[in-house]
């Protein structure tokens, strides 16, 4: 069986990590496009042929790839049953946000992973920045790494949009195993929503129209603060299987779900920075005094620990709330983009639209 997270009831746990399985372990790569056993390194032509041209086959022909502008590039396609249990990529920053990531599963017409590359792997501002997490490590320098387990029973399909104007050059790894999958296991997702500004008074909303059961299992939030003073005052709220008006979970602040306290601050005068295995504040982006006006923050939330479960449906919002004159609340009109990833069973609502490259950029 496939090693899982405890949250989902499907694996062995790391302390069962000596267990022997006959599942077959497989990789893809640009060095391995189709992740056969046994036809790793066997490229002629590539984006290193020419530095491995005294060295020849076997010696680095083909590490990376290059993704044209408008043009999708599949990076790998698998027969099941099986998952994907670890996924490295590394890029330039400035591709981060113009590089689309998407995963269909068993055959679907739609994505169920649609996502900038940068905010899937907790760097939505296209300035690197360091992640210590379980599931996403983001390591020196821009070296990005996913242990979401994305499990398949018949077919999966990743793919890389490049919405932008000039080539990409990409380097990833997909590695996965070749197993039976068990039939309580449920799809991996993940959907990148932006409101930029946010409309008066209005709340920033993550996820709507979700059906089926499953469960949600993480937020990254890129926040920009668009007024001087505390922006994170908003709670988040999550609506389960039929909730309208009022939620059934309710958080009582932005930094407080995201396991800080008094507005991050720490020391005085400072934002702590801080990423922990669930819970963290690893990027704080702050004006320089020039061009860059607005302080920009990255925030990630893992319910690895305490899925929120749902049967039927799930909605997620977040208010922007600072404060203004008489101790009052100001409804913000910040930049917030969010990324929501959750399992559940397929098939799954279509996603709104992402919008054009404009919509996408970092400015």
């Amino acid at each position: 069986m496939i090693t899982q997270y405890n949250f989902n009831g499907l694996g062995m746990g790391l302390g069962n990590i000596s267990r022997l399985s006959r599942a077959k372990t497989r990789s893809i790569s640009p060095e391995n496009f189709t992740g056969e056993k046994g036809r790793g390194g066997m490229a002629t032509e590539g984006t290193g042929a020419s530095c491995a041209r005294d060295l020849g086959q076997g010696w680095k022909i083909s590490p990376s790839v290059n993704i044209a502008a408008n043009s999708t590039f599949i990076l790998g396609e698998i027969d099941g049953p099986g998952a994907i249990q670890h996924f490295w990529l590394t890029t330039f920053p400035a591709n981060w946000r113009r590089l689309i990531l998407r995963a269909y599963w068993d055959g679907e017409e739609q994505p169920s992973i649609e996502c900038p590359l940068g905010d899937f792997f907790v760097n939505g501002w296209c300035e690197r920045c360091s992640v210590n997490s379980q599931p996403i490590a983001v390591n020196p320098a821009g070296g990005m790494n996913s242990y979401w387990e994305m499990p398949f029973r018949q077919h999966a399909r990743l793919t890389l949009e490049n919405v932008g104007t000039e080539d990409a050059i990409v380097y990833y790894q997909i590695d996965y195993t070749l197993t039976d999958v068990p039939e309580d296991a449920g799809y991996f997702h993940a959907q990148w929503r932006r409101s930029n500004p946010l409309p008066y008074k209005e709340v920033h909303t993550l996820l709507d129209n979700v059906q089926g059961m499953g469960h949600y299992v993480g937020t990254y939030l890129a926040w920009q603060s668009n007024n001087t003073g505390w922006w994170g005052e908003g709670e988040i709220k999550f609506y389960l299987d039929g909730d309208n008006d009022f939620p059934t979970i309710c958080g009582t602040g932005t930094e407080d779900y995201f396991g800080g306290a008094w507005n991050f601050e720490h020391p005085q005068g400072n934002y702590g920075v801080y990423s922990t295995p669930f819970l963290g504040l690893p990027q704080v982006i702050k004006p320089d005094g020039l061009y860059r006006s607005q302080q920009r923050f990255g925030m990630y939330r893992w319910h690895i620990m305490d899925p929120i479960r749902f049967e039927q449906d799930l909605r997620v919002t977040i208010q922007a709330l600072g404060w203004r004159s008489g101790h009052r609340y100001l409804p913000l009109q910040d930049d917030i983009a969010s990324t929501s990833f959750w399992y559940q069973t397929e098939p799954h609502v279509p996603y709104q639209s992402l919008p054009d490259v404009d919509g996408l950029e970092v400015i």
